[in-house]
């Protein structure tokens, strides 16, 4: 249920909304608008819907939520929301470059891939500590020192780090490295996880399960938010269907449609969703297009020579050279770089 409070209400009338709603075992999620404060109540429905709401002072509607996901709707919050990431805001007007290799391999490996990303005009650094691979024979990432090596590039560069955590037991290690906690697709229905980061304050990238629906997605928001975290971005990286062309397929109706549904941002990762970069450019260009807040692209000084992911990844005269086309495309769309 959501309680729309009037305008110009004031904290005491809110408070008194909430205090209801605790004295029943009911939670109170406040947002507070421009122009509008919502209360979103979440508990017992038949306890909530006793307590004559609409008869508070202050209170303007009270309106059921018929989504299963309430915290993330837009009918919870009508406003977008904007995620700051180390000063960095996703949500905005300005499209969101996050780049960097899969995983990091070295020192003088991520030290590279900062500057380049940082030198082409990226906003934030990514890079893999901890890897969670198909197959147990695969390179899973320098762990710690990989996470030491990440903040090292981020001294240098002032590039703000987007970093992967797998075990609820890495929450703790990883915050305090990474200026955004991601949650990746293997993940997505992790609620261990998902409970733990909803406890932190830092930023979360949660991506799109590998064969999970947009709800699902959503509802695996839901987890995060309800924990007390709100800054949440969700990533499309493509879902597995019978296509076998590509990597994964990489569904961009999903950024209208999440726009639609929810008030979070979104960006999108082409070189997940395609496993080779020869799309990348355009599959970027088509982000940009269909309204997503930023994209996610690997790249690496010697892609051939990677340990993961190598056929992706793009090196750094083809990321450059991305860069320059999204500027070009941008303004019309009504977007910065």
């Amino acid at each position: 249920m959501m309680i729309v409070m009037r305008g110009g209400v004031s904290d005491q009338q809110v408070q008194e909304v909430v205090e209801k709603l605790h004295s029943i075992g009911a939670e109170a999620h406040v947002s507070r608008g421009e122009f509008k404060t919502i209360i979103g109540a979440i508990g017992d429905r038949e306890k909530i819907s006793e307590i004559p709401f609409a008869a508070l002072e202050g209170v303007e509607a009270v309106i059921p939520v018929m989504k299963p996901y309430k915290l993330v709707s837009r009918e919870f919050h009508p406003e977008g929301t904007v995620v700051d990431v180390g000063g960095v805001e996703l949500g905005g007007e300005t499209f969101v470059v996050i780049a960097g290799p899969c995983a990091v391999e070295s020192e003088e490996q991520v030290l590279a891939a900062a500057k380049a990303a940082k030198k082409a005009g990226a906003h934030l650094l990514r890079g893999g500590a901890f890897k969670p691979r198909s197959s147990p024979y695969s390179f899973q990432g320098m762990g710690e020192q990989g996470l030491e090596l990440l903040t090292l590039a981020s001294r240098e560069t002032g590039l703000p780090v987007v970093t992967e955590v797998v075990d609820v037991r890495h929450v703790e290690l990883v915050n305090a490295h990474a200026d955004m906690l991601q949650i990746g697709a293997r993940n997505m229905q992790n609620f261990l996880l998902l409970r733990e980061v909803g406890l932190q304050h830092k930023p979360v990238m949660l991506k799109r399960g590998l064969s999970s629906t947009i709800e699902e997605l959503l509802m695996a928001a839901e987890y995060i938010i309800r924990g007390g975290n709100s800054n949440v971005v969700l990533c499309e990286r493509g879902i597995r269907t019978f296509e076998t062309a590509t990597r994964n397929t990489l569904d961009l109706s999903a950024v209208p449609l999440v726009k639609e549904a929810s008030h979070l941002p979104i960006v999108v990762d082409p070189s997940h969703a395609t496993g080779m970069r020869e799309p990348i450019p355009a599959l970027t260009r088509g982000a940009l297009a269909v309204g997503a807040d930023g994209v996610m692209i690997e790249i690496h000084p010697d892609p051939k020579a990677a340990l993961c992911d190598g056929p992706q990844s793009l090196e750094f005269e083809e990321f450059e050279r991305l860069m320059d086309e999204l500027r070009a495309v941008a303004s019309p769309l009504g977007r910065r770089l």
